[in-house]
Formats: C-alpha cells, sequence, structure tokens
C-alpha cells in the first residue's frame, strides 16, 4: 500500500504487448509513544510494472498522489553505472529472476538508467563504478485503497465475435 509518486507511463513493445510503468511511494509509520500519536518514519520507492490488460487499465485509472494497493512479485536488484565503458549493468540480487517474459531491458522502453556520476572520480584517480539497488513490482493485480476514499468500477469489455452466429447471416 501507498501512493502513486509517478504518473503512469504506457506504451506498446514491439510485439504489440501492452506495458505500463509508474513509481509507489510506500511510507512506513510508527507510533510515537513520546507524542501519543502516529509518525512518518521512512519512505521507500517500488516501480510497478504492469502487463497487458493491466497495463492499459493502470494507464486509465491511475493518477498522481493516489493511494493504491499493489499485488504481484518484488524484484530487487543491484544495479552498477560502469563510467568507462559507459553502460550500465544489471545484477539480480541472490535468489531472484535474472529477466521475465517481454520486460525490456533497463534503458530501452524508458526503463531507469542511472547517469554518470557528477564531479569525475572521487577515489583519487582510482575508477570505482558507481552500485546502488533498485525494487521493482511486476503487478498482478492494482487497486485504489478504499480505506482512505472511494472507486467507481467500470468494466472493460472487449469485442469479441458472436461464435455461434454465422458471418454476413441475417435474422429473420
Amino acid at each position: 500500500m501507498g501512493n502513486a509518486a509517478t504518473r503512469p507511463d504506457f506504451w506498446e513493445t514491439a510485439a504489440g504487448v501492452a506495458v505500463a510503468r509508474f513509481r509507489l511511494a510506500v511510507t512506513v509509520r510508527r507510533w510515537d509513544r513520546g507524542r501519543d500519536a502516529w509518525a512518518d518514519a521512512y519512505t521507500s520507492f517500488y516501480t510497478v510494472w504492469a502487463w497487458r490488460s493491466l497495463a492499459a487499465n493502470v494507464a486509465g485509472s491511475v493518477s498522481l498522489g493516489e493511494p493504491l494497493v499493489v499485488h504481484g512479485t518484488l524484484r530487487v536488484r543491484e544495479r552498477e553505472w560502469d563510467r568507462e565503458r559507459e553502460r550500465d549493468r544489471d545484477r539480480p540480487l541472490q535468489g531472484d529472476r535474472a529477466f521475465q517474459g517481454d520486460r525490456p531491458l533497463q534503458g530501452e522502453g524508458g526503463g531507469a538508467a542511472a547517469p554518470p556520476a557528477p564531479g569525475g572520480d572521487s577515489g583519487g584517480g582510482a575508477h570505482q563504478p558507481r552500485r546502488w539497488v533498485t525494487a521493482e513490482i511486476d503487478a498482478v493485480a492494482v487497486g485504489h485503497d478504499l480505506t482512505r476514499g472511494t472507486s467507481a468500477f467500470r468494466r472493460v469489455s472487449q469485442a469479441k465475435p458472436l461464435l455461434n452466429t454465422p458471418i454476413g447471416a441475417t435474422s429473420p
């Protein structure tokens, strides 16, 4: 559960598969005994990926700042920016899958690639790659958090041909 930190980006892959991506901000709340009240602790940010019909529905339903519930698979990866080779390397952390389905590589299709570190080398002239960790969720369901507001559901129907009616037939 968290808030949409960005508007969803939506596009289709070369194979025609719909993809949506947005950032989710999740703030931990703790009970402060001294103040006898809830207090915000730290905020974590996740990149949420949605595919196919979920992607289209996310793009049409989610707006910046809205409270959301996201269900899916969490992937935590260590990333490295090699300034000498000017490339971004992606390594899954232990127990993670390296690649799934038609998921675009980082840097293709709008992935989050890190910029080079500003100001040159910080290690006395020695080359040191910049490293960081990303957290992504491959969503299977996304919805509004109804503990914080109301929502109106609209079923999306896809036009399908009638299977029992011959093409070109007219009714009497």
